[in-house]
């Protein structure tokens, strides 16, 4: 097996680069999106608090196959949300980022809340006592104390969106050369015979998670 013919193929390439623009894409979203989430889940209670806990937790235990497709009649041209956005999000790039953020968002989301939920608590309200606003509080208080939680929650959702297939393969089509990411290309290879150039990708994805767990050891170590 010739690895790095493989390797740099356009057929590895593409779906190489279309990965790490969604990574990019996808982990920007985790960082911002699970932070605040996380934080509004623990502000308080109430109807709307329980159904985004309900909502951001569901990923986790509904088939994403099934999370795909409920994903794909909703967003799509004739959805109810996808009618009216200006943008495709079905069979296209934003698709591919959607389906990595939502199959991420859980494992983003949890670590934040259970440290917010913490010892770090008490923090706040010593804040409040000395006079400081919500949000002050928050900035300048509680996300430099849960910055570990955050870290360590934003690798997990990176090492989820990088091997999310059920999703991505009901929302962005697999259209090769398009939205077909390095864990569809793998399904791709194995298909069509091409067991090398499986490996091949299976290798570089492993390389990812095993970037990704030498970075938790780490912050576990800290």
């Amino acid at each position: 097996m010739d690895f790095l013919r493989i390797l740099t193929e356009p057929q590895t390439t593409g779906p190489l680069w279309l990965t790490l623009k969604t990574l990019a894409a996808a982990g920007a979203l985790h960082l911002v999106g699970g932070v605040l989430i996380g934080y509004y889940l623990t502000s308080g209670k109430g109807f709307m608090r329980s159904a985004t806990d309900f909502l951001v937790t569901l990923p986790l235990v509904f088939p994403p196959i099934a999370t795909g497709f409920i994903l794909l009649m909703l967003l799509g041209r004739a959805g109810l949300v996808g009618s009216v956005l200006p943008v495709d999000m079905v069979f296209s790039f934003p698709g591919v980022v959607l389906a990595s953020f939502v199959a991420g968002m859980p494992l983003m989301v949890k670590p934040v809340e259970a440290a917010l939920r913490g010892d770090v608590k008490r923090l706040a309200e010593i804040s409040h006592v000395l006079g400081k606003n919500r949000w002050q509080t928050f900035w300048l208080v509680l996300l430099p104390g849960i910055r570990r939680n955050v870290a360590a929650g934003w690798f997990l959702a990176l090492g989820r969106s990088l091997g999310e297939v059920g999703i991505t393969l009901m929302l962005g089509g697999n259209i090769i050369g398009k939205t077909n990411t390095l864990s569809l290309e793998i399904y791709n290879a194995v298909f069509s015979g091409e067991f090398d150039r499986a490996l091949v990708l299976s290798a570089v994805i492993g390389a990812f998670s095993l970037t990704i767990f030498i970075a938790l050891k780490r912050l576990s170590a800290v």
